[in-house]
């Protein structure tokens, strides 16, 4: 398909954008889709906590949770998506965080006269609420969706008061994405890791960073993280093993203790429903004995 065709298509399909406080959606008119792909992981587990993955024929590889979603069908990556492999699914509705890609398949699948709902995902822990209610907007769940997401800011609120309570000094967390030729991978400000450990009660060691960045030996020293914290499993995995030998973490006080904290990538980056609990989770394990871990995980 040449460009200019592309952009023929792109003018004539329908795609509607409501934007609000910081979390947009470009919404479908077809809010009662009974066919529906999803991709990325926490919007297709805010579909599923609104009680409609039944609707879902299709996720990504992100979506994990909760365990259904490997019943359904994959479309792969999402910032590798094939558009035929999308357009397979036959769907009457796409559900799509921002920042999927490849830019050539969107472009595809924007022309393709499929309707496409793109959520907007900001990494600030106050447009969580906002986030659910743009995938409830999407799926013609507005009521279910603004009853999940007042009861998701009200748990946030509680743990805030929590944390607040919590003695100084607060821990310095350095979030590792990953591990290339000897350099840490890191997330500074304006990520999903540094609001979650913010959520938590720690302080970002790399917040001077924006981003996810590589640190020089010098800077990871200069850091001065008290605990390294990562995801479990992936291909990104990185073990306390790993972590500590090298000698810039070495040097610093988390190698020093060995002090080194793995969760679920999704439910510690996504925020999304489960957020308050994720973070509970992370505070009990920065601040043992202070606060009790979270009750439960929905």
């Amino acid at each position: 398909m040449s460009l200019a065709t592309v952009s023929r298509h792109l003018a004539t399909t329908v795609f509607l954008l409501a934007a609000g406080a910081g979390a947009a959606l470009a919404q479908s008119p077809v809010s009662d889709a009974k066919r529906i792909v999803s991709v990325g992981g926490t919007a297709t587990e805010i579909i599923y906590a609104l009680g409609q993955g039944d609707r879902l024929v299709a996720v990504d590889t992100t979506s994990t949770y909760p365990a259904d979603t490997a019943n359904k069908a994959s479309v792969g990556y999402m910032r590798q998506l094939s558009a035929e492999g999308v357009l397979s699914q036959k769907a009457d509705l796409i559900v799509m965080e921002a920042g999927s890609g490849p830019a050539d398949a969107i472009a595809i699948l924007k022309a393709s006269g499929v309707p496409i709902a793109t959520i907007s995902t900001p990494p600030e822990a106050s447009e969580i609420g906002n986030k659910i209610r743009a995938v409830g907007a999407a799926i013609g769940k507005d009521s279910e969706a603004e009853k999940l997401a007042s009861d998701v800011e009200a748990k946030l609120k509680t743990l805030e008061t929590e944390i607040s309570a919590l003695p100084e000094p607060r821990k310095r967390v350095l979030f590792a994405l990953s591990l290339a030729n000897g350099r840490v991978m890191a997330a500074g400000s304006h990520t999903t890791a540094d609001a979650i450990i913010g959520l938590a009660g720690g302080i970002n060691a790399v917040s001077d960073v924006q981003g996810y960045k590589p640190l020089s030996d010098e800077a990871v020293i200069a850091a001065k993280p008290d605990i390294i914290l990562v995801m479990n499993g992936g291909a990104m995995h990185m073990t306390a093993e790993q972590a500590f030998a090298l000698p810039a973490l070495q040097a610093t006080p988390a190698g020093a203790n060995k002090a080194f904290i793995a969760m679920d990538g999704l439910y510690l980056l996504g925020l999304g429903p489960r957020s308050a609990e994720a973070a509970h989770d992370l505070a009990a394990q920065l601040y043992p004995g202070a606060v009790k871990p979270a009750e439960s995980k929905p």
